[in-house]
């Protein structure tokens, strides 16, 4: 992956009346080509931060550049180089997607001769419905319409809101293929979601936002080792004690007749430890399986501390 800067965001604040800090000191760079997830709870500052890059809020201070524009002195610039997918579908019921398409091309000043609506209804699978009603199409061909219409005047940077909220499993993965067809073509995506196991599957780098602030900026793999908590499940014939030079180190979460489940940290214990304080009680293992830790967990330890 090449590192070219798309986005550049230096000491970005947002303040609302009565002194409501939505974004404090936002500093953040997305590379060319990345999949790049921007994380956080309802209310984090995740929405603030796209609404001022779609120019439908102005920040209070800081610095935007996007491919090569500055958000102040070149916001048209700055515009076209997005492609802004909002979270409400909002789509016109009586044009059919070729029309609709066609229409936002024209408000682009896209000319006739470089419109590429056909590419773009067979990119996000609706070639099929390309003359038919918008108001007849399911709720997730309407979303996935809304990704084409932010495709029109070909962007390099397209900007995903919580794409997958409140829509079934199949449709989610419809929706993510689509993005990672998008990918596929070089276009850099910037998701937002608070659904963890989406971000861990699709984003090459992630941003935690909580309270306005970034709490944490990595690639995916190095967030997820930062984490050394392992779970573990024996099952087991009977109950097994535990002695107190492992206590310190073992979080027990179930300990019965059948199954003992502990968590430990990696860097402290070795599972051979485990298994030999069991075997030396005369229990029979018959399983045992092991949980890596994952988003959900990183998610949670930063935002206690």
């Amino acid at each position: 992956m090449n590192n070219k800067i798309v986005l550049s965001v230096k000491n970005l604040n947002k303040i609302y009346n009565k002194n409501i800090n939505a974004l404090k000191n936002l500093n953040l760079e997305v590379n060319e080509g990345e999949i790049f997830g921007l994380l956080g709870p309802n209310g984090a500052g995740k929405s603030t931060f796209i609404n001022i890059l779609a120019g439908l809020t102005t920040k209070t201070s800081g610095d935007i550049n996007v491919w090569g524009f500055n958000l102040d002195k070149n916001p048209r610039q700055v515009r076209a180089s997005l492609g802004i997918v909002p979270q409400e579908v909002n789509v016109d019921p009586f044009f059919t997607p070729k029309k609709l398409l066609e229409l936002q091309a024209g408000l682009y000043g896209v000319k006739k001769k470089d419109r590429i609506t056909e590419t773009i209804l067979d990119l996000v699978a609706l070639k099929e419905k390309a003359n038919s009603y918008t108001r007849n199409l399911s709720g997730g061909m309407q979303r996935r319409l809304l990704i084409a219409k932010a495709l029109v005047h070909k962007p390099p940077i397209v900007i995903l809101d919580e794409p997958t909220a409140g829509v079934d499993v199949e449709l989610r993965k419809k929706l993510l293929d689509s993005v990672k067809s998008l990918r596929d073509i070089g276009v850099t995506i910037i998701l937002t979601t608070h659904y963890l196991s989406e971000a861990e599957e699709m984003c090459d780098r992630i941003g935690i936002i909580n309270k306005g602030n970034l709490i944490a900026l990595e690639t995916t793999d190095n967030m997820l080792k930062k984490i050394q908590t392992k779970i573990l499940k024996f099952t087991v014939n009977k109950k097994v004690k535990l002695f107190d030079n492992l206590n310190k180190n073992l979080k027990i979460i179930t300990n019965n007749e059948t199954e003992l489940v502990v968590s430990y940290e990696k860097n402290i214990l070795n599972i051979q430890e485990i298994i030999d304080v069991i075997k030396s009680q005369k229990v029979d293992i018959f399983d045992v399986q092991s949980r890596d830790p994952d988003l959900e967990d990183v998610f949670i330890k930063l935002i206690k501390n």
